[in-house]
């Protein structure tokens, strides 16, 4: 295979660029600004949330094959990626409009639910652009290397959001905290940041050629995906770790939508605390996911999921049990070592797993296995939230998806790596 170095950065560039929503919007910024700002109290707050959550997820499990199989009979990805991240930016943007009042909880819910489809969905064609740019023996570095760009986009524009607006004494553009107009920035922010840099994957980065186009590509990629599932057992190896991703993959989600959630919660953090906690988790997990870039073509991708599941469970379980801040900093800056290498090394086994000529369509698979039981997660922190009046409680649900998801990834066999 012929190496595009241009290419390759542009499209590691693409996850500097939307690596930003999961980061500012899903997670440390908007999350909590809803909870506290916007919903009526942030136990509610908490449990609308998952809902949003819970919807988007359940749109992402049904389209995400299907589209996946469409994309490979039709040869192309970026188009679909640009279609998705168009509707992302949009309505990422669209967040400034929901306001300091439950009056405007549903539009938040409604505007970040479409958001967080369009980026799900985006990410399937991105990730199956993958193993077309990139020779076997490099995926899991490069896989790496763009989990780690992604972790310092996000990283740069929580310090843009944090210190230009949401601390700043005169914020830029004249936004003050009037009806919370510093913080509300963050999706237009956002939205900005990821049109920008998303611009050299579709002017650089190759795409794959073009098989056939309209109605024969649909009817085509329709019939592969049912003939998909009728011989998925042909298939046995690909399925367990599917369904093994699928499940630690929910408690993973889960951490991500509620972590800065928790800590505004459980902590008493505010916007600014959990801004500063958003960049020290995005330095470490950048760095976790470019040091184990190494490791996944070193070891393999399953060794290297099984340890960062391990460092999740250890330090995840350990930040239940403490009370002070101060140790939760340390504990959770240590936990999100692990967050890069659980996702990269996951994207890398899924590419060395997928045949070629079905590769958008496993990735369709793969992001619906992220995405199929999306919301039990959420769902079940929520219920648990709620029935014992604690975050603390429903946090501890994360710890079982990735205990089981580890005992079954342990029965998958990967393949010999090139």
């Amino acid at each position: 295979m012929r190496q595009d170095t241009r290419g390759i950065v542009a499209w590691c560039l693409y996850d500097w660029a939307n690596s930003s929503f999961p980061a500012v919007i899903s997670t440390f910024v908007f999350a909590t600004y809803f909870t506290k700002a916007v919903a009526p109290n942030v136990t509610l707050g908490t449990a609308m949330w998952s809902w949003s959550v819970t919807t988007s997820a359940l749109a992402i499990a049904v389209f995400s094959p299907v589209f996946g199989s469409i994309a490979d009979a039709a040869g192309r990805r970026k188009p679909w990626l640009l279609a998705f991240t168009v509707v992302m930016v949009l309505t990422t943007f669209a967040l400034w409009q929901v306001k300091p009042d439950p009056a405007y909880a549903i539009l938040g819910l409604v505007l970040y639910g479409v958001a967080n489809a369009g980026f799900e969905l985006g990410t399937v064609f991105y990730n199956a652009m993958l193993a077309d740019i990139v020779p076997a023996g490099r995926l899991g570095r490069v896989s790496g290397w763009g989990w780690g760009a992604g972790y310092a986009g996000g990283l740069v524009c929580l310090v843009l959001i944090l210190f230009l607006f949401v601390q700043a004494e005169h914020p830029l553009f004249g936004l003050g905290a009037h009806e919370a107009d510093n913080v509300r920035v963050s999706g237009p922010l956002c939205a900005i940041w990821t049109a920008v840099f998303a611009i050299p994957l579709f002017l650089w980065t190759p795409d794959a050629p073009r098989k056939s186009r309209g109605l024969t590509a649909v009817k085509s990629g329709l019939r592969e995906l049912a003939e998909s599932f009728r011989n998925v057992r042909a298939h046995k190896n690909v399925l367990l770790y599917l369904i093994a991703h699928m499940i630690y993959t929910d408690g993973l989600n889960t951490l991500f939508a509620f972590g800065g959630i928790y800590a505004a919660g459980t902590f008493g953090m505010s916007f600014a605390e959990v801004a500063m906690f958003g960049i020290g988790m995005n330095i470490t997990a950048g760095l976790g996911a470019a040091a184990f870039a190494w490791v996944d073509d070193w070891i393999g991708s399953k060794r290297t999921i099984s340890i960062a599941l391990l460092g999740l469970m250890v330090f995840g379980a350990a930040i239940l049990l403490i009370e002070g801040k101060t140790a939760f900093w340390v504990l959770a800056l240590f936990l999100g070592l692990f967050f890069g290498p659980a996702q990269a090394a996951s994207r890398s086994l899924m590419a060395r797993m997928a045949p070629p000529e079905l590769r958008a369509q496993m990735f369709g698979l793969y992001a619906m296995s992220g995405k199929a039981t999306a919301f039990v997660g959420p769902f079940a922190l929520g219920m648990v939230t709620l029935a014992f009046d604690s975050q603390r409680a429903g946090m501890g649900t994360v710890l079982i998806f990735f205990a089981v998801g580890l005992a079954l990834l342990w029965r998958v066999k990967e393949p010999a790596r090139g």
